[in-house]
């Protein structure tokens, strides 16, 4: 089974320690993970990366264009870099608006995986490619949806 993820970057009021425990624990809790597929971008991104790699599955990081790590800072850097050195790779040849490869990227999770976690509150998204696009065309291709709450701390199966 392929597990892929979408979800937030940052929002305030998340407990991003629960939420890193919450996805382990439904990465467990799904059996026979083969592989993990993450853009490996700050917040939701890297904790799903994170709990695949500590349960030892591997994870293949989907980078949305060239020069991807121009859009990571800080500490969010360290760990795209750190992450990185961990996974097997692809690279999308985007052209052209950021935002429209980072959807792309998304859709690209969504095609490749059985099952997607969406670290998500529900919200619209902020901008194309955003948490609430990538679930909504997940939606709409009928992908089996794990929606983490990361505000309300629920899970909902979708």
């Amino acid at each position: 089974m392929r597990i892929g993820v979408t979800g937030h970057q940052e929002r305030s009021g998340i407990d991003w320690q629960w939420v890193a425990q919450t996805v382990r624990a439904e990465l467990a809790r799904t059996g026979k993970v083969t592989k993990a597929l993450s853009s490996l971008a700050t917040g939701g991104d890297q904790v799903f990366a994170n709990a695949a790699l500590s349960l030892r599955i591997p994870v293949l990081a989907v980078l949305p264009l060239e020069g991807y790590e121009r859009y990571f800072y800080g500490q969010g850097l360290t760990d795209y870099r750190r992450l990185l050195d961990k996974c097997e790779s692809i690279q999308l040849a985007w052209k052209g608006d950021p935002e429209r490869a980072f959807f792309e990227a998304g859709k690209y999770v969504v095609r490749n995986c059985d099952t997607m976690f969406a670290i998500w509150d529900g919200a619209a998204a902020e901008g194309l490619g955003g948490t609430a696009d990538v679930v909504g065309y997940a939606q709409e291709i009928g992908k089996h949806i794990v929606h983490i709450n990361p505000i309300t701390r629920e899970i909902n199966r979708m």
